[in-house]
């Protein structure tokens, strides 16, 4: 761990802090903090900034309610700049939507982004939308048992591979699993977030009982 001291405010006194969801790793904002917001942001593990047009300490969600709670602060190698990975209460931009950042200014044709939570997304629409023609639409149109016989067969397939020990395979049907899985997860209204709560609560009992056996 660094101390404050060795961080590089510039002449106003004040360092860019980039906002992170912890949970989907989406930037929420970029906003600035001097030395006295961030001692208050570390005692109270909420975001606090200073607002360079009011002239004042800014604790995120005072006023609306939309709270950061920081899971950690991180210097950069030049120690003049802070990712601050938070959970949200709720929206991160005064205009109300989920990050500052929401306006495209240019996509590679070569390369496409992908995150599992876009996918989910991506699903969400197929399951609302329900175009022709695609396997996603006839999966929500048949239903839950064939989404579950779906999942029950994907997961024979990847015992099989990894039983094989060809990975090759195996990736293959780790991903065709995966894609039944959150096909599901949308159908019951499962979002990638409750998993990595619950994957996280587990870590956190399960780093316990390692401590309890050691004693």
């Amino acid at each position: 761990m660094i101390d404050i001291s060795e961080l590089k405010f510039d002449a106003r006194g004040l360092i860019p802090a980039v906002v992170v969801d912890a949970v989907t790793k989406r930037v929420l904002t970029l906003a600035y903090m001097n030395e006295e917001s961030l001692r208050i942001s570390m005692e109270k593990q909420l975001t606090c900034f200073w607002s360079r047009s009011r002239q004042e300490l800014w604790l995120k969600g005072e006023t609306s309610g939309n709270y950061q709670h920081i899971v950690s602060i991180t210097a950069d190698c030049d120690r003049d700049a802070l990712v601050v990975m938070v959970e949200p209460d709720g929206p991160a931009c005064h205009l109300g939507t989920e990050s500052c950042f929401e306006y495209p200014l240019f996509q590679s044709d070569e390369r496409e982004e992908f995150s599992l939570r876009g996918l989910y997304q991506l699903l969400l629409t197929r399951k609302e939308e329900l175009p022709e023609g695609s396997y996603t639409t006839y999966l929500f149109e048949k239903g839950l048992d064939k989404i579950l016989k779906k999942v029950g067969e994907e997961c024979t397939e990847v015992i099989i591979a990894g039983k094989a020990q060809d990975k090759r395979e195996t990736v293959y049907e780790i991903a065709d699993l995966a894609y039944h899985v959150l096909v599901l997860m949308a159908q019951a209204g499962i979002t990638p977030e409750d998993v990595h709560r619950e994957l996280a609560s587990r870590h956190v009992i399960d780093h316990k009982v390692k401590q309890e056996k050691m004693v």
